[in-house]
């Protein structure tokens, strides 16, 4: 599929592929064991995208017209279903719920894919691009979180994070504005990621844009660092011996921009 949001679903059938391949082999101490989440262990994470899956269903499902729109209480109620399994079955359940929901999103017809407008927790409707790079956002990096609890070298899946680069200097450049913290750093920053067309600007706000704004710094490293950056994911312990930044800006103040959820 050559729309953006057709490579955005096909990401996150990849994503599920990858998550459905692991899952199955984690042992108990893997599972109750620490995950990249500081708070979170593996098991928690598995939790969370499969109770994420679910209610992200059950929303886009009333959105097309195929059930009624959740009652307010939904969402507690899963999160408390969710909460009461054992971490095996959390594990199971998470790839069970999120192939519904790929499968639900994979049946959306491309000519749809433009035009389509879904509900979420914003004020306004979102576009299905959009739609499907929140929960992108949401696997990617949390499939990272299992993944580092086992490898601390682990990475984010390198068509991910091409995807979630585009969607973050576009429609979703919002999430930047949610989780950034721009007076952490002294002064006006814009920061080139190397080798690609990306840089990150931080003024009173954040944001990754594609726009030819001059550079005060530069991150040397692969775009798949740069996103765990901006997601709080690139600590000392997960950075590779190769990232550099330069200029007039660190990157422990980066760090400190970007941290994470």
């Amino acid at each position: 599929m050559s729309t953006l949001a057709g490579r955005t679903v096909v990401a996150l059938r990849s994503e599920h592929d990858s998550l459905a391949t692991l899952a199955p082999t984690l042992s108990g101490d893997q599972l109750t064991g620490p995950s990249g989440a500081s708070a979170w262990t593996v098991a928690d994470v598995l939790s969370h995208l499969g109770s994420g899956a679910e209610i992200t269903l059950a929303g886009f499902r009333a959105a097309v017209g195929e059930a009624e729109a959740p009652g307010p209480d939904f969402n507690q109620s899963v999160w408390d279903r969710w909460n009461a399994t054992s971490p095996q079955d959390q594990a199971t359940g998470a790839v069970a719920s999120d192939d519904a929901l790929v499968a639900a999103l994979e049946s959306v017809p491309a000519e749809r894919h433009d035009d389509l407008q879904i509900r979420t927790f914003l004020p306004e409707p979102v576009s299905f691009a959009s739609f499907a790079a929140l929960r992108l956002s949401e696997v990617a990096l949390h499939t990272w979180d299992v993944r580092a609890g086992l490898d601390p070298a682990a990475t984010v899946a390198g068509d991910s994070a091409d995807v979630l680069a585009e969607h973050l200097a576009g429609g979703l450049g919002f999430l930047l504005g949610f989780i950034a913290k721009p007076k952490e750093v002294a002064e006006f920053a814009v920061v080139e990621i190397s080798g690609t067309p990306y840089r990150i600007v931080i003024d009173d706000s954040v944001r990754l844009t594609t726009e030819a704004v001059p550079a005060t710094a530069t991150f040397s490293g692969s775009l798949e660092a740069a996103l765990r950056l901006l997601y709080g994911r690139l600590t000392a312990e997960h950075t590779p011996a190769d990232i550099e930044v330069t200029g007039n800006v660190t990157l422990d103040e980066l760090r400190a921009v970007f941290p994470g959820f």
